[in-house]
């Protein structure tokens, strides 16, 4: 193994990814668009799939717990990826999600979270994380 390699395999120069959204503020009946940016790092990299997950995250600062933040997966995507992500090149990969119910927020500590990992053969997998809302837009 090339001793840029090994340092890919462990984080260090390794690929970063980007997830651009094309509306952050979704209404009900409307679809999640996006485009997810693949920015090679130090060493070729081979993917194993992406994965897209749509996370709830609720500020519950309770007494019995040491965690202020409780996640729930509400919906989870995965993509195939045929290839690998060349070193210093970048590789756009398009998405598109269908929301359901079980997106819309109940309070105002909750947050819909964006959560996109890319799956790495042999190495750290990369992760981007974006803030979106869905639902009615109060004004």
């Amino acid at each position: 193994m090339k001793f840029k390699e090994f340092l890919s395999s462990i984080g260090v120069g390794s690929m970063k990814i980007d997830t651009v959204v094309e509306r952050p503020h979704l209404e009900e009946g409307e679809t999640l668009n996006g485009t997810i940016y693949l920015e090679g790092g130090e060493a070729d990299q081979d993917i194993d799939y992406i994965e897209l997950q749509i996370v709830k995250q609720m500020d519950d600062d309770r007494p019995d717990s040491d965690f202020s933040i409780i996640e729930t997966i509400v919906s989870k995507q995965s993509m195939e990826f045929a290839g690998s992500v060349k070193s210093k090149e970048t590789v756009m990969q398009q998405f598109e999600i269908v929301p359901d119910e079980r997106w819309l927020i109940e309070s105002d500590k909750t947050r819909l979270i964006l959560r996109t990992i890319v799956h790495i053969r042999e190495g750290v997998d990369a992760r981007d994380e974006d803030e979106i809302t869905y639902g009615k837009i109060e004004s």
